[in-house]
C-alpha cells in the first residue's frame, strides 16, 4: 500500500481544494450549510468516480512512458504536496496542472519519453476551460433569468426553486468533478499497470471524498466570497456552467481544472452584474497560483527524481 499513499494524499488534496468548485458559492450565499455541502459533494464525487471516472485514464496514464512504482510515487507525491500547499494558501489550485507538471519533471529526470501531443491537448483544454466557462455563464445567466423570472412571479416561490435547483446542480457538479478529475489521482498508476481501473476508481473516489469532508472550508470561502458577491441565482449559474464544461471534457477524455471552470464561470457572472463587483486582485492571485502550480511541479518532480537517482 505504500506506493499508493501519494495517490491517496493527492486525492485528499483534490477533494479539499475542489469541493469549493461545486458547492462554494451555495455554501456562502446562504443556500446550504457547509456541512450539508460537504456531505453531498462527497457522495456524488464517489458516484462520478465509479461511473465515469475511467474515461480520462488514458490521457494521464499514457502522457509519459513512466515505468515502475518509484516514478509514479514521486510524480504523485509532488502533485499532492502542491495541491496541499495551495489549499493552505486558500488558492483554488488545479490537480490537472499538478499531475501533468510532476509527470513531465519526473520523466525529464529519468529520461523517459513524454507524449507532447497529449501535453498540448491538455494545455489547449486548460486555456479553453476558463474562457468557455465565462462565456457559458454569461449566456446562461441571461437565458435562465429571462425564463425563470418571466414565469415565476411570486418572489418566495422563485427563491425556493432557485435554492433547490442550486443544490441539485451542486450534486451534478460533484458528479462531474469525480468523472473528470479522478484520472489526475490514479491515472498514472493505471497507466503503469500498478492497479486495475476498478480498484483505482474506488481508491481515488474515496480519497477525494475524504478531502472534501475534512479540509475544504478555506478554499470554499475563497470561491464563494472572494471573487465576486454571489446571490443564490448567480451561484446556480456559476456551478451549472462549470459542471457542464467538466462533464463535456470528461466525455472527450481530458481531465481539466475544475478550479479554472468555476473561476471562469464566477467571473462571467460578475461581468453580467458589473465589472466593478469583480475582484481583479483575487483573479490575478488565482491565475498566479495556476502558473506556479505547473512550473513548481515540473521543477520539484525533476529535483526530487534527480536526488533519488543520485543517492
Amino acid at each position: 500500500m505504500i506506493k499508493f499513499l501519494p495517490g491517496i494524499y493527492l486525492g485528499w488534496g483534490l477533494g479539499s481544494n475542489d469541493a469549493a468548485n461545486v458547492f462554494g458559492p451555495q455554501a456562502y450565499s446562504g443556500i446550504i450549510s457547509y456541512r450539508g455541502a460537504v456531505v453531498l459533494t462527497a457522495v456524488f464525487v464517489i458516484l462520478g468516480s465509479l461511473i465515469e471516472g475511467d474515461k480520462c485514464f488514458a490521457q494521464i496514464g499514457q502522457m509519459t512512458a513512466t515505468t515502475g512504482w518509484v516514478e509514479v510515487f514521486i510524480a504523485t507525491l509532488c502533485a499532492a504536496i502542491m495541491m496541499n500547499l495551495m489549499s493552505y494558501l486558500k488558492i483554488p489550485a488545479s490537480s490537472s496542472h499538478s499531475i501533468v507538471g510532476s509527470l513531465i519533471g519526473v520523466s525529464l529526470a529519468f529520461g523517459r519519453a513524454v507524449s507532447m501531443a497529449k501535453v498540448w491537448k491538455s494545455v489547449i483544454c486548460w486555456i479553453i476551460t476558463p474562457i468557455g466557462a465565462a462565456i457559458m455563464a454569461f449566456i446562461l445567466y441571461h437565458l435562465l433569468s429571462y425564463l425563470w423570472a418571466s414565469r415565476i412571479k411570486n418572489l418566495v416561490v422563485l427563491n425556493l426553486t432557485i435554492k433547490i435547483a442550486a443544490i441539485l446542480i451542486g450534486c451534478y457538479g460533484a458528479y462531474s468533478l469525480g468523472a473528470n478529475n479522478l484520472a489526475n489521482i490514479v491515472g498514472s498508476y493505471v497507466g503503469a499497470g500498478l492497479i486495475s481501473p476498478l480498484n483505482a476508481k474506488i481508491l481515488g473516489g474515496l480519497a477525494i471524498a475524504f478531502g472534501v469532508v475534512t479540509y475544504s472550508k478555506n478554499v470554499m470561502q475563497t470561491v464563494g466570497t472572494g471573487i465576486t458577491v454571489l446571490e443564490p441565482f448567480s451561484a446556480l449559474v456559476s456551478i451549472l456552467s462549470g459542471a457542464i464544461l467538466l462533464h463535456i471534457f470528461a466525455e472527450i477524455g481530458v481531465p481539466v481544472s475544475s478550479s479554472q471552470a468555476i473561476v471562469g464561470a464566477v467571473f462571467g457572472v460578475g461581468l453580467v452584474k458589473s465589472t466593478r463587483t469583480v475582484s481583479y486582485k483575487k483573479l490575478a492571485q488565482i491565475f498566479t497560483g495556476w502558473v506556479a502550480t505547473l512550473a513548481g511541479t515540473i521543477f520539484f518532480g525533476f529535483l526530487i527524481s534527480s536526488f533519488y537517482k543520485l543517492f
